[in-house]
């Protein structure tokens, strides 16, 4: 079994790579920034290095915002090739915070309320009947970077007049008061495998790791954890960070994280999800080869029952370079092996070939 890590090379991604060692045969650690994508019908392709990325059991591409539809064209070309813990559409779904909210809301998940205005204008009238305080964020952004908090009227139509002459787009999100505190939840398939409570540095609002919060293992209720994997399928993935608040309402989903960083939470709850991670991958790549296979077996009972009835077997011929593979099927009805001489007849569109027998 072979398999990549496809990625920036955090050291969340390298221990990744060093946990899912202990389970395929081979890893190969590849750079995002030295692949590149050809499009082109039939013939598109991902590159690395300038050359074909080659074939592998598992593929696990992750990365940043910035990265989103490289990452997306990637998975799309080599889906159906190699299992794929996420889905191509995610990529641009998670990385962008009103996308997230679109398909949170088109799947029922709890989550703050959010608003979304055409013009500054209508923004500031939405303001006026709004409770404070309020987050705004930029659509896309990570670890907690383009948040902000506005504790007044005053405060947030300040921030619209310069989100407007900076024309950056933005959504407007009620605040939950938690004290600070939020929890990241990572979900692994259908389970919720591991809960950390993070609490935000003092005079900080935003509890991320990277922002200067703490971390502490959490305990969470069955209902949180159906809320976070109800999250990642929501997302189109299997392997992801769920963000959730606890108000007065309940928990609800802030964001979903598709490149989670493992320090934090590996410290914090003394579990190593590397490794929970690696050995899913690996299972999930066995189950997918071996679908594979279990469908190469039927194609070809169903291409043997369609022959023993005398019905011609129509289907594309594999070329390699000016050599014609014969499919599988070909020669095991004919009962021709590699070490048998034969006979070819060539004709305006037809080729015949028999078993070579000396009389």
């Amino acid at each position: 079994m072979k398999a990549a890590i496809i990625s920036m090379g955090s050291v969340s991604s390298e221990w990744t790579a060093k946990a899912m060692r202990k389970y395929f045969e081979e890893v190969d650690e590849i750079n995002l920034k030295e692949i590149e994508v050809n499009f082109s019908g039939k013939n598109s392709e991902v590159l690395y290095q300038g050359k074909d990325l080659g074939k592998y059991d598992c593929i696990y591409a992750k990365g940043s915002f910035r990265y989103a539809q490289l990452l997306r064209s990637i998975v799309s070309l080599l889906k159906g090739k190699a299992y794929i813990p996420i889905e191509e559409s995610a990529y641009t779904i998670v990385h962008d915070k009103l996308l997230t909210q679109l398909r949170l809301q088109e799947f029922n998940i709890p989550m703050p309320r959010t608003y979304l205005s055409a013009t500054t204008e209508a923004a500031k009238t939405l303001l006026e009947r709004t409770k404070f305080p309020i987050i705004m964020k930029f659509p896309q952004g990570t670890q907690g970077k383009g948040v902000m908090f506005a504790d007044s009227y005053a405060s947030a139509s300040s921030m619209l007049d310069a989100l407007s002459a900076l024309k950056q787009p933005f959504i407007i999100q009620e605040f939950v008061e938690t004290g600070g505190e939020d929890i990241r939840v990572m979900v692994i398939g259908d389970k919720a495998v591991v809960s950390m409570k993070r609490k935000a540095a003092e005079n900080e609002i935003r509890s991320n790791i990277h922002a200067g919060g703490t971390g502490e293992i959490a305990k969470i209720d069955e209902y949180t954890k159906k809320v976070a994997v109800d999250t990642a399928k929501a997302m189109g993935v299997d392997i992801c960070g769920v963000d959730i608040l606890y108000g007065v309402k309940g928990p609800q989903v802030i964001e979903a994280n598709l490149s989670p960083g493992l320090q934090g939470i590996t410290e914090a709850t003394g579990i190593d999800v590397a490794d929970l991670i690696a050995k899913y991958l690996y299972e999930q790549s066995v189950e997918f080869k071996n679908k594979g296979k279990k469908k190469d077996t039927a194609d070809i009972m169903n291409e043997l029952d369609t022959a023993k009835e005398g019905k011609t077997i129509i289907r594309p011929l594999d070329f390699r370079g000016v050599r014609v593979l014969l499919p599988e099927i070909a020669t095991k009805i004919s009962g021709i092996k590699e070490s048998d001489d034969v006979e070819l007849k060539m004709e305006n569109k037809k080729i015949t070939i028999e078993k070579f027998e000396v009389n």
